[in-house]
């Protein structure tokens, strides 16, 4: 075999602690999941709207939950300029963000966000006064709060912001990613840095797990999930166009 068909050591390392990751969460996070889904699928039943939060690479996951087939239709987005992604310049910009003080409640007060809804924020350190105002902010407000995280910061590091807490001590739920402090999952003998990170697999895998966890809570309650589909399937857009219609006024990013 040439070298082309050679398999790569550190690829294989990767995938082995991506799932490892994956099968801790399932094992440990099992009731915060379910609990996610459940609060989910009551604010569904009771006419509450949701949002996902996230900052830098932690928007990824958030955005993976929003507008996409085999998703919750009412799932939007809850967007900060200048941190959802890495398109601001310079990019550094929207790691400063993150610990602006007040923006967070700024958002929040222009958002259509209100009591009864749900907000799913994802901090991997949750150390940020970004993802900790926003917490502290919506609670008050009276939004249940779902905090996707990695509890070791808390223990690890110390809080950006001037409570000295995290993110995690404002939900009403934590989802907790195991990932450890610095996000890297891989050392090698001649790379200084540590490297292939996993936040984003393993919280991604969590969001999806919670929607699937709201979508079996829901049919318990007698209601058919608000799901998109494949717009590249057929009949893809005239199911994803009769679910809109229905939730119309529950679907943001749609206006």
């Amino acid at each position: 075999m040439g070298d082309s068909a050679r398999e790569s050591k550190l690829a294989g390392q990767f995938f082995d602690a991506a799932i490892g990751l994956l099968r801790q969460v399932r094992d440990e996070d099992a009731g915060e999941i379910a609990a996610a889904g459940t609060a989910i699928a009551e604010a569904v039943a009771a006419g509450g709207r949701l949002f996902a939060f996230g900052a830098g690479h932690s928007s990824l996951a958030a955005q993976d939950v929003v507008y996409r087939a085999g998703g919750l239709a009412l799932m939007n987005l809850l967007a900060v300029p200048g941190v959802v992604g890495v398109d601001v310049m310079p990019a550094t910009l929207g790691s400063a963000l993150e610990r602006v003080d007040g923006l967070a409640g700024a958002v929040l007060d222009s958002s259509p966000a209100k009591a009864g809804d749900v907000l799913i924020i994802i901090s991997l350190s949750g150390r940020n006064a970004l993802p900790v105002e926003m917490a502290m902010n919506a609670r008050a407000l009276g939004l249940t709060v779902i905090g996707v995280t990695s509890v070791a910061y808390a223990t690890e590091t110390k809080s950006r912001h001037v409570s000295g807490t995290f993110l995690k001590d404002h939900c009403d739920i934590v989802l907790d990613s195991k990932i450890a402090v610095g996000d890297a999952e891989l050392t090698h003998e001649g790379i200084e840095a540590p490297f292939a990170p996993a936040s984003t697999v393993v919280t991604s895998a969590l969001m999806q797990a919670m929607t699937a966890a709201a979508a079996e809570e829901l049919v318990r309650l007698g209601i058919e999930p608000p799901l998109l589909r494949s717009g590249n399937v057929d009949g893809g857009h005239e199911w994803n166009g009769r679910v809109m219609n229905e939730y119309r006024d529950r679907i943001f990013f749609r206006h």
